[in-house]
């Protein structure tokens, strides 16, 4: 109750400050003289009149007079006004007894006081007195204004007064003595000693008012004391929720870096976890490697720490936000991590600085985890009203989430920016598409396409970002790209930017033996303005010239001479030396060394390809959220996250005795312990907890629907451990301050709490989700407080309920949440797809209307398939009848529309029998499904011995190559099958006309058209071998054609039903293959396979 008071005086004191404030700022503009806009700001100015009126206010008898002074003063000094002039007249009033006007004049004080120290000092004696006041708010200002007095001749005094107010009764007071601390250590570093004494006592307090200001001069004065923290670990996790805001910053931040010093990493490539077999990350790993590696059992107050922080994440404040998901960072388990990205990405919808600061740190966090944000993928698109620093960022971090299934996607987007008016924004997307480039092979021929495309834009900028990202590309595999090269060539003269000039001419150089008849007549040109050109391309110029001399010395001999006297009389001194080190490298005299006759080794040399990075990939070396991280540089103050101890120190420290409690209250203490069996963090629980191999599950649901609803949605459904559902329907729930006031041994308290717990439910701070559900089997630990937190689940100690309910027990509580309100974390906006379904790359209609020129046909959906043209009879197979033990299974696809969806493949199962033993009940296991959507068989009950049978079935690949794994099972044994598809095997045939065929066709270009030449024997090409060879290889529909050497094929993919138009265009004796489709990494895919099928087409 004690702890509940001091919040509200606190506030209350707050309060009457600000109401000061309020009514200074009305009464300052009531008298005209003020209110006009001269004299206002002329109201502290030479003119003795205006402060003079305040003087007298101030020196008058009546305490109305003086009041209004003070308040008109304060509103001043809010408003950004000097007062300073009026500090004698105001110190008079410091031993007034009247409360309100001594709490402005402290205010006054606490801003003049290090400025004014001389009048300062002469009230020190008063402020000495009020440290004596009965009067809390009185000895909290007078204290707050001695610490402010920045003079060194008073430090024993504030360190007494410290001391005292260390003592104090008043929360509010000690709150005050451990911001006293801080400016102290500042003033006098000396006390180092005698502050951490004052920083211990501070630390045992139990009121939630104290503990953040108590950690924050924790880690001002000596954060590297861990030491100090061990006795008050579990406090503080436990009070966390209630305490105030930028109190629960501060602490989870230091929780943090005690963590990282105390506990053993839960990252270990080996570990398996012992807590729940659903949840456990590396579940395939788990059965081969549970013989040989011992579990990894997560200490019970690092999951103390993680389940007290998690309801935070629904914090009203950002900075508490991130404040979490920093320490999930560091501390959770890989598997666990991911339940922050919801609460990151409604941070999305604040202020662009806060967005700015998010977006760096998801910026970093995607690098690792991609699998994290790509289900939010669209909250990271670029808005038109995105600040370039905003822009920049979300561009970062699609470029980080891009990968083979949501490439197009994310190519669509990128082509829009290129055309944005943010010239600086535009340059960027282009930097990003060459990463993609780089990142994902299958798209790096589709994304230089674009490129080539980009150099014809109208904007110099775009198209010199465009020459330096293919100049990189090129440099991976420059001899396929020689006609990108020559096209660089022909635009070289259009092109100004120096950057861009300097890039091409390095590319004429460096693969001037694939443009052999180009390059010397480049150089040619270059040698007329030479004179004239920048730095940086004169550079490069004399570069090309003395590769060509090296390698076409007959053509431009001459022309390398005239360049090189060009520079050797040049302005810049950097070309001169570069001119003179050239010719003395490539031409041969007398004088020559031994380098000369390295020259080609040294010019020539090959270059390694460069790396195009993220500019995030190494911030990681800087705790989340920090400056540091911000500004990507160690700033002052920041102190470094150890790494985890190979082996974790003794738990024992933070065991804390119970004596100290029952001392206060002898008799209030018995009565609570014939209520409860379990001591607070006892010895004999933490025996419980070492024992109890579930430690690790995550918080039950409390009993409040309310609160439920919100851990359910935090946990996605499937985060929460069940094992306490039915029974928290009848336990409740109460908040951790009710847990505080019964150790306080406070029956009124416990009494008045529960009468308000039921309205305590509704509120977010304090809903039940935060204080976790008692789990015992008695509903008289509803009235113990102090278990409802510390016995929520497995993972704290409890020995009730260690058997796990089955499956239909789970789903009963998402049923129930569906029908609760939703929490913040489960707004519809980031409502994302499954994260194991990569449909993030299907773009809703409405969507693709906006991206200008990029849009599918409004007629690809309608499309109907047709029957096929080419069914394959070749099946392949699943399950070998020795790894099946008798049972062997093989597929094939059909190329018929699935019966069981429209989005699924249909397939044809054969199942046989080779044992000498039925086999029974043979099925597709319910839970063994990946990722893809698949339709199971119906179970076949009895298969005879050499007996065989089909079955249909249909998967749903999502436009995919990605296997397909699931569990066929029979009644003794259960074997992983994966289905593989072929990229052919993806497409449905339809059927239109060759003008529709055109018209789409015209559509789908860019980087969405893909095309390869080969070449083929004249004797073995005909309609009909070419027809066979596409439509065996693709599930296409043959396009009639007018044009015999022109043979036209069209398809939808199953899943999204983007059009694929494939054309062959045969010329003697070469092939033009082309694709086009929206889908560019299938469109990649199939003109691999199609190559092969025609090259190896035989008469």
């Amino acid at each position: 109750m004690l702890g509940m008071s001091a919040n509200s005086v606190s506030y209350n004191d707050q309060g009457s400050v600000e109401s000061g404030v309020d009514a200074a700022q009305e009464n300052s503009n009531i008298p005209g003289s003020i209110s006009s806009g001269g004299a206002a700001f002329s109201l502290f100015s030479a003119d003795c009149k205006k402060n003079e009126d305040l003087k007298e206010m101030l020196e008058s008898n009546k305490e109305s007079l003086k009041l209004d002074a003070m308040k008109r003063i304060v509103g001043l000094i809010a408003k950004g006004k000097n007062a300073s002039e009026l500090f004698p007249a105001v110190v008079k009033n410091v031993a007034s007894k009247n409360i309100e006007l001594k709490k402005l004049v402290y205010v006054y004080l606490v801003r003049y006081a290090e400025e004014q120290q001389d009048l300062a000092l002469l009230s020190i004696s008063t402020f000495q007195r009020a440290l004596k006041d009965p009067n809390q708010l009185i000895r909290a200002g007078a204290l707050r204004v001695l610490s402010s007095i920045r003079v060194p001749i008073i430090v024993p005094i504030m360190m007494l007064a410290i001391k005292e107010a260390a003592t104090d009764l008043s929360p509010y007071v000690r709150k005050t003595a451990a911001h006293a601390i801080q400016k102290l250590y500042s003033l006098d570093p000396d006390q180092k000693e005698h502050l951490i004494e004052v920083i211990e006592k501070l630390l045992k307090d139990k009121s939630t008012l104290v503990a953040g200001s108590v950690v924050m001069a924790f880690e001002e004065v000596c954060p590297e004391r861990i030491d100090l923290i061990h006795k008050n670990y579990r406090k503080l996790c436990n009070m966390l929720v209630d305490v105030e805001e930028w109190g629960q910053v501060v602490i989870i931040n230091m929780l943090t870096r005690y963590a990282r010093t105390q506990f053993v990493s839960p990252w270990k490539e080996d570990a398996v976890f012992d807590e729940n077999s659903e949840k456990t990350f590396y579940d395939s790993e788990e059965e081969r490697r549970v013989d040989e590696s011992k579990p990894y059992i997560m200490d019970p107050d690092h999951r103390l720490l993680l389940r007290n922080t998690k309801p935070l994440l629904q914090s009203r404040n950002t900075a508490v936000v991130m404040a979490v998901s920093q320490l999930y960072w560091h501390l959770a388990p890989k598997h666990e991590i991911s339940i922050v990205t919801k609460s990151l990405v409604r941070l999305l919808r604040s202020h662009r600085e806060v967005q700015y600061v998010v977006l760096q740190n998801i910026a970093t966090m995607s690098i690792q985890r991609k699998g994290m944000f790509e289900p939010f993928m669209k909250s990271f698109y670029v808005r038109s009203t995105d600040a370039t620093h905003i822009k920049t960022l979300k561009l970062e971090i699609l470029t980080n989430l891009a990968n083979e299934a949501n490439i197009s996607t994310i190519l669509r987007e990128f082509q829009t920016y290129v055309k944005s008016q943010d010239k600086a924004f535009a340059a960027a997307t282009i930097q990003a598409i060459g990463r993609c480039a780089t990142n994902i092979s299958e798209v790096t021929d589709t994304c230089l396409n674009g490129l080539v495309l980009l150099l014809s834009n109208r904007d110099e900028t775009v198209v010199a970002e465009s020459v330096v990202v293919i100049k990189k590309l090129l440099q991976t595999q420059p001899s396929q790209h020689s006609d990108i090269i020559k096209h660089m060539a022909k635009l070289f003269d259009n092109i100004t930017v120096p950057m861009a000039r300097a890039s091409i001419l390095w590319l004429m150089g460096e693969y001037c033996e694939h443009v052999p008849k180009i390059a010397p007549d480049v150089l040619r040109k270059m040698a007329k303005t030479f004179t004239s050109e920048e730095d940086i391309v004169k550079l490069q110029i004399v570069n090309l010239a003395a590769k060509l001399y090296l390698t076409n010395s007959k053509q431009t001999k001459l022309l390398t001479q005239y360049i090189l006297n060009l520079g050797k009389y040049d302005q810049n001194y950097d070309i001169r030396d570069r001119t003179r080190f050239i010719r003395q490298l490539i031409v041969p005299n007398e004088k020559s060394g031994a380098l000369s006759k390295y020259a080609r080794r040294i010019l020539m040399a090959p270059k390694p390809a460069p790396v195009l990075q993220s500019a995030f990939k190494d911030r990681d070396r800087f705790q989340l959220g920090t400056l540091s991280h911000t500004l990507n540089s160690h700033a002052t103050g920041y102190l470094e996250l150890s790494d985890w101890p190979a082996v974790a120190p003794d738990q024992s420290v933070r065991n804390v005795e119970v004596i100290e409690p029952e001392a206060g209250a002898p008799v209030l203490g018995k009565s609570k312990h014939t209520k409860s069996n379990q001591k607070f963090y006892s010895d004999s629980e933490e025996e419980e907890e070492e024992e109890e191999e579930g430690s690790c599950s995550e918080d039950s649901g409390s009993s409040s629907e309310e609160s439920e609803s919100e851990s359910k949605s935090e946990e996605n459904s499937d985060d929460s451990n069940k094992s306490s559902s039915s029974q928290s329907e009848k336990s409740s729930s109460e908040s951790d301050s009710d847990k505080k006031k019964t150790q306080k041994k406070q029956k009124p308290a416990i009494k008045d709490r529960k009468q308000k717990n039921g309205n305590a439910v509704k509120d977010e701070s304090r809903s039940g989700s935060e204080s976790d559900s008692e789990s015992s089997s008695s509903e008289s630990s509803s009235e113990s407080g102090s278990e409802s937190e510390l016995d929520s689940n497995s993972d704290s100690g409890t020995d009730q309920k260690k058997n796990t309910k089955p499956k239909p027990v789970q789903s009963k509580p998402v049923t129930k949440v569906e029908k609760k309100e939703v929490s913040l974390l489960d707004l519809d906006d980031f409502a994302p797809a499954p994260v194991t379904t990569p449909k993030s790359s299907i773009l809703s209609p409405s969507l693709l209307s906006d991206l200008q020129g990029l849009s599918i046909s409004p007629s690809a959906s309608a499309l109907q398939a047709s029957s096929p043209v080419f069914v394959p009879e070749t099946s392949h197979e699943l399950l070998h009848r020795m790894t099946g033990k008798g049972l062997s299974a093989q597929y094939r696809f059909t190329r018929q529309p699935c019966i069981y969806g429209n989005s699924m493949v249909s397939l044809q199962l054969t199942l046989s029998n080779n044992s000498e033993q039925a086999l029974e009940n043979i099925h597709i296991s319910e839970k063994s499904s990946t990722g893809q959507n698949i339709h199971r068989f119906s179970a076949i009950e009895r298969l005879e011995p050499q007996a065989s049978v089909s079955v249909s079935m249909g998967v749903d690949f999502n436009d995919s190559t990605q296997a397909a794994h699931f569990q066929l099972c029979t009644k003794e044994d259960e074997f992983s099958v994966s289905i593989q598809p072929a990229v052919g095997e993806l497409l449905l045939p339809i059927t239109m006309s060759e003008a529709d065929f055109t018209k789409e066709q015209g559509k789908l270009v860019g980087m969405n058209e893909s095309s390869a030449t080969i070449t083929m024997a004249p004797e073995n090409v005909s309609s009909q071998s070419v027809n066979r060879s596409v439509v065996s290889a693709a599930n296409l529909g043959v396009i009639p054609s007018s044009q015999e050497n022109i043979h036209r094929f069209a398809g939808k993919t199953v899943s999204s039903g983007s059009l694929v138009l494939v054309s062959v265009a045969l010329k003697d004796p070469d092939a033009l293959i082309t694709v086009n489709t929206e889908k560019t990494v299938i469109a990649s895919m199939l003109l691999r396979q199609f190559k092969t099928a025609l090259a190896n087409i035989t008469p």
